[in-house]
């Protein structure tokens, strides 16, 4: 049993709506799949869209709106700094929020944070300070991520690792882990340290509107997973059993994050 992170489900006030933010922003490509829309994000993971009141009711929440920080930032990774600023550019012109303008940092060595229509914080960065050549059209990412603010980095750490993941760079202040080909980048920050990159203010209540996803291989593992998430500090907040998508269950980490593990 390995737990990857194979498409972060964001709840948004209307799936079409999002939709077309989405893919004029990244040119995904998408899949309607009855109950949601599912975005390719280039191979580099997946997105799924979900209204905020189906996403919460399937994880045996209530859909409470949320207010301030929910505590995660999606991050974007593309080669240049012009992609950077067309990314966010688009993303403005569909109804962002800009949080962060688009500049040279220490960390990401250019980037800009926004905040889109649904409410969910994305971060853009390019490993560059200048362009090495012409600005891909559209911006194919390198690198799909959501970052977790979490409230003990060790406690974190441990938690994912007795779940089967790998870590990869693993700092004070931050550490990930090494995603499988085809999934999202999973990484770690402190909530305080997460909120301050992403330019908001730290606190925040409500349902986050958003639940991490792995597609497991067979209902046996789905039964691995919830209860290796149970033994290792996480909390069951829906029992493995057949829903609309399969065989599924949900979990919560230490932080409160969900996941929902499902087997087609």
């Amino acid at each position: 049993m390995t737990l990857s992170l194979d498409a972060m489900g964001l709840g948004v006030p209307e799936v079409e709506d999002a939709r077309t933010f989405y893919t004029t922003t990244f040119a995904p490509t998408a899949d309607d799949r009855g109950r949601h829309v599912n975005l390719d994000m280039h191979g580099t993971g997946q997105v799924a869209l979900y209204g905020t009141e189906a996403l919460a009711a399937d994880a045996g929440k209530d859909a409470e709106p949320a207010s301030g920080f929910r505590g995660y930032m999606m991050t974007f990774i593309v080669k240049q700094p012009t992609e950077v600023k067309n990314v966010v550019d688009a993303a403005v012109q569909g109804g962002a929020k800009v949080l962060k303008p688009a500049k040279k940092s220490l960390f990401g060595a250019f980037s800009a944070v926004y905040q889109a229509p649904d409410g969910s914080i994305w971060k853009v960065a390019a490993p560059t300070k200048k362009d090495k050549g012409p600005a891909a059209s559209p911006a194919v990412p390198t690198e799909t991520a959501a970052l977790l603010g979490v409230a003990d980095m060790k406690a974190a750490k441990a938690f994912y690792e007795a779940l089967g993941m790998k870590v990869d760079k693993d700092y004070k202040h931050y550490a990930d882990f090494h995603p499988d080909a085809g999934s999202c980048r999973l990484g770690l920050m402190p909530r305080g340290t997460l909120a301050k990159d992403a330019g908001v203010e730290d606190g925040g209540s409500g349902f986050r509107a958003a639940v991490l996803h792995r597609r497991a291989g067979s209902r046996a593992e789905v039964d691995t997973t919830l209860a290796a998430a149970a033994a290792s500090g996480g909390l069951i907040a829906v029992e493995a059993g057949e829903t609309g998508d399969g065989y599924s269950g949900h979990f919560s980490d230490p932080d409160g994050f969900l996941w929902k593990v499902t087997a087609a």
